[in-house]
């Protein structure tokens, strides 16, 4: 790898501030965690349950941030700012449909939900008034995630960096007033969440409303344009659900080795999840950067940037990789002082420190791929990734190994797809130019 390339300020331009808001998005929970464990068991497991219902309807929601930011990009390399930002505000204006259709469906479904979580008789109530309240705020929580991609596209990563920030920081007070100050309980947690997720909700949308009365384009939603957003998230939600189903099998096959070999995954698969933001700041890169070569009609500019972007994924993956294997005696502290949590996780932290440098090129296609505008692919090879990885799971599950053979499943996982989103970044069928993909 060269020290040095033309695309690299570009890169780094983007990645690093994308880096710092993948980063702060997690730290709302941890700071809720934090402040609600104050009050006890119940409260913090009550928390924990309705955390995985809310992580797994943002994760779904993804598209709103992912999408956008292909169409926004395509668009600002056309030249076409007016499009550009009437595309944010379609984006916009679906996310709060969504989030007011999550609102009407998840209020009266809550119950169900959090007992699909498995919480027990002692936890429902407590997760349910959290997650009651925190469904207030769907609608700011998406609006963020359309208004971050707007911004990407418009190859802006510092904004949202600092309003990610922004709501860290007020979540945190807030959460410490409404919790310690006033005596709310899990409720104050969950309205200062709703609170600050409103506000950069507001940040966002004025801040496309700027741009559309700059560049002369309607704040009015557009059918077409609504229609068009809803097709690519789509596909994009199906590439999503098709990745948490691998999650959600592998915790299962995990939990049933045994209550120390599911605390020693949960670990194991924290550290990838870290490790993941930094790579996922690179595919951030690659989403934006992607979009506006190929609006600008530029097919080598796309495929010089996207070469260099596996470069630097393969470099990452390397060093993190290095720093797992020396770290890894070290780590087991950091978590827990079960001996018999202890050896699983350090054969289970091999394999995880092996598979980082395919995850760094895994990265970058997805996120090339997906600033290509190509979803459809991204879809069609999601279940194919997946049904690569079931009959993996399923001899672990009845032949055994431990945990060093599901993280060996998931790297069957990984393998096909690094196999097949790098046949597609080889062929040209992506490489699609213009402002509209078509």
């Amino acid at each position: 790898m060269a020290f040095r390339h033309p695309h690299d300020p570009e890169i780094l331009r983007l990645a690093i501030p994308a880096f710092g808001a993948l980063v702060a998005e997690p730290l709302f929970l941890l700071t809720d965690s934090a402040i609600v464990g104050h009050l006890g068991t119940v409260p913090l497991g009550a928390l924990g349950v309705a955390g995985q219902v809310l992580s797994s309807f943002v994760s779904v929601c993804v598209f709103l941030a992912y999408g956008t930011t292909a169409s926004v990009a395509r668009q600002i390399g056309a030249g076409n700012l007016k499009e550009a930002i009437r595309q944010g505000v379609d984006g916009v204006w679906l996310a709060a449909i969504i989030g007011a259709l999550v609102i009407a469906v998840g209020w009266p479904l809550t119950p169900t939900l959090v007992d699909a979580f498995g919480a027990s008789a002692t936890l429902a109530p407590q997760a349910e008034t959290y997650l009651h309240i925190s469904l207030l705020g769907a609608p700011g929580m998406l609006i963020v995630l359309a208004g971050t991609g707007v911004l990407r596209g418009m190859q802006d990563t510092k904004t949202p960096l600092y309003v990610s920030v922004g709501m860290f920081a007020v979540n945190g007070a807030l959460g410490a007033v409404f919790v310690l100050g006033f005596g709310w309980g899990i409720a104050g947690s969950a309205w200062g969440t709703v609170l600050a997720q409103t506000g950069g909700a507001i940040l966002y949308a004025a801040a496309v409303a700027r741009g559309a009365r700059r560049h002369g384009a309607p704040l009015r939603p557009d059918a077409k344009g609504l229609r068009a957003s809803t097709g690519a998230g789509f596909n994009l939600v199906i590439r999503t659900l098709s990745m948490r189903v691998v999650l959600v099998i592998g915790t299962a096959v995990a939990a049933r080795m045994g209550d120390a070999q599911i605390a020693a995954h949960q670990i194991a698969s924290n550290v990838w999840s870290l490790l993941a933001f930094a790579l996922d700041a690179i595919a951030i890169a690659g989403q934006a950067i992607t979009g506006r070569y190929l609006g600008a009609d530029d097919v080598d500019g796309a495929r010089a940037a996207t070469r260099r972007m596996i470069e630097w994924g393969v470099a990452c993956g390397v060093l993190f990789g290095l720093l797992v294997l020396a770290f890894r005696p070290l780590l087991p502290a950091v978590f827990t002082t079960d001996p018999d949590v202890r050896s699983p996780l350090l054969a289970a932290l091999v394999v995880v420190a092996l598979l980082e440098p395919i995850a760094g090129v895994v990265f970058v296609l997805d996120g090339v791929l997906i600033g290509a505008g190509d979803q459809a692919y991204l879809a069609t090879v999601g279940l194919i990734q997946t049904a690569a990885f079931l009959p993996a799971a399923w001899l672990v599950h009845v032949y055994g190994g431990g945990l060093v053979a599901l993280w060996l499943a998931i790297g069957v996982w990984m393998a096909a797809r690094l196999v097949t989103l790098g046949l597609r970044a080889r062929q040209d069928t992506w490489l699609v130019t213009g402002a509209v993909r078509r």
